[in-house]
């Protein structure tokens, strides 16, 4: 029963994610629209969502340590703020339908950062489904870097440096929720203390360097931005939820079912001007999916 809530919860977060991916391409497609704004916006929405709750229903204890204090705020900078930034980017360089299976590498990084730092095992069958994810996004390489026309491989890496950088803070975080959480802090105060670093983190980057002002704000497409804070808030809500339940090398991987969710979304809600899925891109997903069924079903 408990690993089928935690999968249940891990693929509620998977769907809010690929909703952020669909939010933030047509925010910055808007004449105004820009990922700093989106940033900006995003995580507000995502502390103004959480933290009344969390503060309110946890009142007056919250299970904090100073660790966990430390361990869920190191997991706000790399998965709520450096992973989202370099996210965003990609998203609007090269779309979202491309970015989010790079993304999805993400489980071999989680997986060889909780093997080495939490003892947790990886098993044959594991090891195999983290391959296909992988694998898919070899494929993904030659439909970027032109909109689905082939390209060198080093137009393609270079693409792929933005989303294989999100891919990597988002692949450690797990072990900073994990440190929080065995710390006896409960999931939703660990989220609202991350979703708290982040904002606070990217609020005093973007006052120093002028990176979004309040005319930016009031121009762009604010419903759209918000709609970013919503999908992410969702996301990272099941995802907390479910790694208080299953462990990282689990978790993680179903999360990726994401890149599946962000083709349809983007096939039904997208204009093809945004959008190019192909053939190719829809195969290369299946395989990402597969990687991850195959590893939920060995748990």
């Amino acid at each position: 029963m408990t690993t089928a809530l935690g999968i249940a919860l891990a693929v509620a977060g998977a769907a809010g994610w690929a909703l952020q991916y669909v939010c933030i391409r047509v925010a910055t497609d808007h004449e105004h629209g820009t990922v700093a704004a989106a940033m900006v916006v995003g995580l507000a929405t995502n502390v103004a969502l959480v933290v009344p709750l969390v503060a309110v229903w946890y009142y007056p204890d919250y299970g904090l340590t100073p660790l966990a204090v430390a361990a869920f705020a190191a997991a706000g900078l790399a998965g709520s703020l450096i992973a989202r930034l370099a996210q965003f980017a990609s998203t609007t360089t090269i779309g979202a339908s491309r970015t989010a299976p790079v993304v999805s590498t993400t489980a071999l990084f989680s997986a060889v950062f909780a093997v080495a730092f939490l003892g947790e095992t990886l098993s044959a069958v594991h090891a195999a489904g983290i391959v296909l994810v992988v694998a898919g996004v070899a494929v993904i390489s030659y439909d970027t870097a032109r909109d689905g026309d082939e390209a060198s491989l080093r137009e393609a890496g270079a693409a792929l440096v933005l989303p294989l950088v999100s891919a990597l803070a988002l692949g450690v975080e797990p072990v900073f929720v994990k440190t929080g959480l065995a710390e006896g802090a409960s999931p939703f105060v660990g989220l609202a203390v991350m979703a708290s670093a982040a904002t606070l983190g990217y609020g005093g980057y973007a006052r120093r360097t002028r990176a979004v002002t309040l005319p930016d704000l009031r121009g762009g497409p604010m419903a759209w931005y918000v709609g970013c804070g919503v999908a992410s808030t969702l996301a990272l809500a099941g995802y907390f939820a479910a790694l208080s339940l299953l462990p990282v090398v689990v978790v993680v991987p179903i999360f990726q079912t994401a890149p599946l969710l962000v083709l349809v979304f983007s096939a039904v809600l997208l204009p093809r001007r945004l959008e190019r899925v192909t053939p190719r891109l829809v195969g290369a997903a299946a395989v990402v999916v597969v990687g991850t069924t195959v590893v939920s079903l060995s748990t």
